[in-house]
């Protein structure tokens, strides 16, 4: 571990794809962190331990950059030139837009077994979508189209985390 500037898949000797095996990363992490842990750097100086520290927070970074599909699919798009817009004004297509309407206003109305089952039918969304930007940016190599997928898995994940948030 050298050079602080590698990318999240070269950290973790990954290939830099969308499609992840996720106990891999996982292995690789640990493996990693073991490296830099702080009981390894007890007795050095507090120079090599700062920089022991530092190493722990990028790894923790590219860790949590992989592991989180949307992370992934904004990192991939930025790498590969198409910039997943994330905030301000973000235009989303109209029927996208109504199908979230149409999520907001059945989970307001929803009693727990309906809202369980909006949920999953999210959910599925949420997985199709993985797929989706598995294909756009391992097979197709079109950043752009991931972007886009990137973008509506975002708007997908704050939904499902305000419907849970909102149910605890």
């Amino acid at each position: 571990m050298s050079d602080v500037r590698m990318s999240p898949y070269e950290l973790f000797g990954l290939p830099e794809t969308y499609a992840l095996d996720e106990t891999l990363l996982a292995e690789r992490h640990r493996a990693a962190m073991q490296k830099v842990h702080p009981d390894r750097f007890a007795d050095r100086s507090a120079a090599e331990r700062r920089v022991a520290e530092q190493w722990s927070a990028v790894i923790n970074e590219a860790f949590e950059t992989l592991k989180s599909p949307v992370k992934r699919a904004v990192w991939l798009a930025k790498k590969r030139g198409a910039e997943v817009e994330t905030e301000g004004q973000v235009r989303m297509p109209a029927d996208f837009l109504m199908k979230q309407l149409d999520w907001r206003e059945r989970l307001e109305e929803a009693d727990d077994a309906e809202r369980e089952a909006l949920l999953g039918e999210v959910e599925s969304e949420a997985k199709a979508l993985e797929a989706a930007l598995e294909a756009a940016f391992d097979r197709e190599n079109d950043p752009v189209r991931g972007a886009d997928l990137a973008r509506r898995l975002l708007f997908i994940v704050k939904f499902l985390q305000d419907a849970r948030r909102a149910s605890a």
